[in-house]
């Protein structure tokens, strides 16, 4: 009796585990469906094929935005439409992200991305731009200000990476869970929204198109793999000395309910870099320009006026 419970038990549970790998297993989706779905234009830079977007008058300023961890260039659709009357906007899906998706060279390094973006201007013809950046593509924004200060005209940095934090150290790898080992064959929306909801100020206000649109591009041709690549060559350096050289006029905006990173953290920043305004965005989280792009525009838009 004891044995045919045991069997039945595991049978149980083997049926349990094939269950719960069924409901975890996604594969990528198909490149040309997601590239139908999603538009852009693309440019070879380096090696690497660029997803972008780029609107407005071609002689008016340029603004280069770039996104954060796991995101892509829609993140900025309700920013760019507006900016577009005034600005030439470019926007792009960063090495390893969206439709832009791996890097064949397998090098995630700031240096590998700094000098695409700086091979982008080039193709572009911009000798300068502003950089707008959130997140990862903030410190990569500021990163760029500090190697090539001639090609920033100013600089606009939104909730910020660049400091260690939880999990890193500076000048060493991280750890990598273990689990985090399965990420090329996963992405339940469940996992994905609970992930992606701590971005808003307020998570059940997080919509569903948003969510697909994040998932789709998690599912992009071997964007999941690049992650948990670029997640291995992630070494943080102490950036004190590299903010402090940043003479660009800077804007600061932070959501004073960032979730995932502190609006706390905003002090470093205003500690260390010389010329720097903050802003901070009552009511809203870590991707404002998503969240309330209007209320958020405000300050950003003063700041390029003057």
């Amino acid at each position: 009796m004891i044995r045919r419970i045991l069997r039945w038990a595991a049978a149980l549970l083997l049926v349990a585990i094939a269950a719960l790998a069924l409901w975890l297993y996604a594969p990528d989706k198909p490149r040309a469906a997601l590239e139908t779905a999603y538009p852009g234009e693309y440019r070879t830079v380096l090696g690497l094929r660029l997803r972008l977007r780029d609107t407005g008058p071609r002689d008016a300023p340029a603004l280069i935005l770039l996104h954060g961890f796991g995101s892509s260039l829609d993140t900025w659709e309700p920013w760019a439409k507006a900016l577009s009357a005034k600005h030439r906007v470019i926007r792009l899906d960063l090495p390893g992200f969206g439709l832009t998706g791996p890097d064949l060279t397998g090098d995630y390094s700031d240096a590998r991305t700094l000098a695409i973006l700086a091979g982008l201007m080039d193709q572009l013809g911009l000798p300068r731009a502003t950089l707008i950046g959130n997140s990862l593509g903030g410190r990569f924004a500021w990163e760029f200000a500090a190697r090539y200060p001639q090609r920033v005209a100013k600089l606009v940095l939104i909730s910020p990476d660049g400091f260690a934090s939880p999990g890193f150290e500076y000048g060493k790898a991280p750890e990598v869970p273990l689990v985090m080992n399965l990420m090329p064959w996963v992405g339940p929306r469940s996992l994905i929204r609970a992930n992606l909801a701590p971005a808003w100020a307020h998570p059940d206000a997080l919509p569903d198109a948003v969510l697909e649109r994040y998932r789709d591009m998690l599912l992009a041709p071997g964007v999941r793999r690049a992650i948990l690549d670029r997640t291995r060559q992630t070494v943080i350096t102490d950036p004190a000395a590299r903010l402090r050289s940043i003479a660009a006029p800077t804007l600061l905006l932070w959501g004073e309910q960032d979730h995932m990173i502190p609006v706390q953290n905003a002090q470093d920043y205003l500690r260390l870099l010389p010329n720097a305004r903050f802003v901070r965005l009552p009511g809203m989280g870590h991707g404002p320009f998503e969240e309330a792009p209007a209320a958020a525009l405000a300050p950003l838009e003063r700041f390029l006026a003057q």
